[in-house]
């Protein structure tokens, strides 16, 4: 997979900026915060898992280590998009209360790494938007367009994967 273009518009005057990593989830641009990132994979299938809640499509061998995969589409309760060339696997690190712990995250498309500045950031509405609220760090502004913020500690919970597994019926998964 080629290497991701990094875009760095100045911050405003004062104000912090972080980096994100840009993806696609059908036509809507999703970012995730770029420390929690340990690497980009392409997708070449999964090894699914009996008993494990809808989002959750099956396991990956990473150098020796099964590390589940999160349907990001189906977490966020969208339609599961189409497998593409360009579909990929984000490998996040994500601390938690037992410890840190290692997943990927199923997305249409990843797009470039970008600086947003925290002026450019607005907070997630609690109504009419595409994804819940919990779910959102916030909205940015980026060249005339908002990228929805994922907070990574509540998309990839266990104990939320477990509630939404709960929900639908399915019987409860392993911890992650």
């Amino acid at each position: 997979m080629a290497a991701l273009p990094l875009v760095t518009p100045p911050p405003p005057a004062g104000a912090a900026s972080a980096q994100y990593l840009t993806f696609l989830l059908g036509a809507d641009l999703f970012a995730i915060g770029i420390l929690a990132v340990k690497e980009i994979i392409e997708y070449n299938g999964v090894t699914a898992l009996p008993g494990m809640p809808a989002c959750i499509s099956g396991v990956i061998n990473l150098r020796g280590a099964a590390v589940p995969v999160l349907d990001l589409a189906r977490r966020l309760e969208r339609a599961a998009g189409a497998l593409t060339k360009r579909s990929c696997i984000i490998v996040l690190e994500v601390a938690a209360e037992e410890g840190a712990f290692v997943i990927g995250v199923l997305v249409d498309a990843v797009q470039a790494v970008l600086d947003i500045g925290a002026a450019d950031i607005e907070p997630a509405p609690s109504f009419g938007a595409q994804v819940r609220a919990e779910l959102l760090q916030g909205i940015g502004k980026v060249g005339g367009r908002f990228v929805l913020l994922l907070d990574v500690q509540h998309v990839v919970s266990g104990s939320e994967i477990a509630a939404l597994a709960a929900a639908q019926g399915a019987p409860p998964a392993a911890p992650l």
